[in-house]
């Protein structure tokens, strides 16, 4: 028998601020830009608005629904995630944005696909290693499937292309993997056997060879490539120990490109300083923790599994943005979750905060 619980309220609680915070950040950092291109300098905060009342709804219903509801979507998720990701590279279907087509556009809304293969590989995940168990330390019928399948995924996400998401769900795949007790000399060839792949897609690909040099050495390119991320350093900088005060920022004044999508953060590193970009991490910190800790504890495989798979996701978005916009890491097209604009990435991550939540709400009785 399952026993019900009370809700985790502190996940539930850095939810809902880190989207409220991003609602506001989102406007702060693009109103000029709205009212020069939209003629509204509200345009972008009604539309994350929108999606951040939609997220909580989302949100709601799913801390009611038993995570094990899921389950039996996970064939259906799997097979529209796939079908999705292959709609989006068909000329006339796909949106192509910079070069990229990551998009499907419907009537007032964009969805992303690969938003919605991170989830839908989570769930498969989770699903799968439940039911083999034991199986998964055996090359052929347990670690070889999955590998055939996150190929799939990841050739469907890098012919859009979409490198940075491809990363993030194999990282995550990788994770739940080692978790469940796949050998560790199965992941290390594997990640050994992609490393020479990973070297083709980045050094033979102009924009990611520029990128990756940008990231080394910024100032040999200061008006091109390094421009971004030299942008970025100076939004940080400008923003001192405790910032320039909301909507006072500088840098979003066209200098910073993306500055209410991918680069949020080093708006809010502008606007509210250092003692901003510390809470920030502080709070993405323990969501994580208390995210795992109701991995470990809970006594049910497939909510254990499910639990981590959708913090690690979540975590690593966070952990691979931040190092980007500080300089850490080669950019890449990854949004910061809760922050960044963008609906369908922000409505994915509310619904996994809602099958999280509801996990920590079901236990074992007599369980702590």
């Amino acid at each position: 028998m399952m026993g019900r619980r009370e809700y985790d309220t502190t996940i539930l609680l850095l939810a809902v601020v880190l989207t409220c915070l991003g609602v506001v950040m989102v406007y702060s950092a693009s109103a000029i830009m709205a009212s020069q291109r939209f003629s509204d300098g509200f345009y972008f905060l009604k539309r994350q608005g929108i999606f951040a009342v939609a997220g909580f709804l989302v949100m709601a219903a799913c801390m009611r629904i038993d995570y094990h509801f899921w389950r039996r979507l996970t064939v259906p998720a799997m097979l529209s995630a796939v079908v999705l990701l292959t709609l989006v590279l068909i000329p006339g279907v796909g949106t192509q944005v910079g070069g990229a087509s990551r998009w499907l556009r419907l009537p007032g809304f964009s969805l992303q696909p690969a938003e919605v293969a991170k989830i839908a590989m989570v769930l498969y995940l989770a699903h799968s290693l439940t039911r083999k168990k034991d199986k998964v330390k055996s090359f052929k019928l347990g670690f070889l499937p999955y590998m055939v399948v996150l190929g799939v995924v990841l050739g469907l996400l890098l012919g859009q292309p979409d490198l940075g998401s491809a990363m993030v769900i194999a990282g995550v795949a990788m994770a739940m993997l080692m978790v469940a007790g796949a050998r560790l000399s199965y992941l290390i060839s594997v990640g050994l056997l992609a490393l020479p792949v990973l070297y083709v897609a980045i050094m033979q690909v102009d924009y990611r060879r520029r990128r990756i040099m940008a990231f080394l050495d910024p100032w040999e390119d200061p008006y091109n490539t390094g421009f971004q991320i030299i942008q970025s350093w100076t939004a940080f900088g400008m923003g001192g120990a405790f910032g320039q005060g909301l909507g006072e920022g500088r840098q979003k004044l066209f200098y910073l490109p993306e500055a209410h999508t991918d680069f949020i953060l080093s708006v809010i590193g502008e606007e509210l300083g250092f003692a901003g970009i510390i809470i920030i991490a502080a709070m993405f910190l323990v969501f994580c923790l208390r995210g795992l800790r109701a991995a470990v504890q809970h006594q049910d495989d497939y909510g254990r599994h499910l639990a981590f798979g959708l913090t690690f996701l979540i975590g690593m978005e966070a952990f691979v943005n931040m190092g980007v916009v500080m300089g850490l890491l080669p950019t890449k097209g990854l949004a910061l979750p809760f922050l960044s604009y963008g609906g369908t990435s922000l409505l994915t991550t509310l619904f996994a905060v809602g099958i999280l939540l509801n996990i920590t709400s079901r236990n074992r009785e007599g369980s702590p």
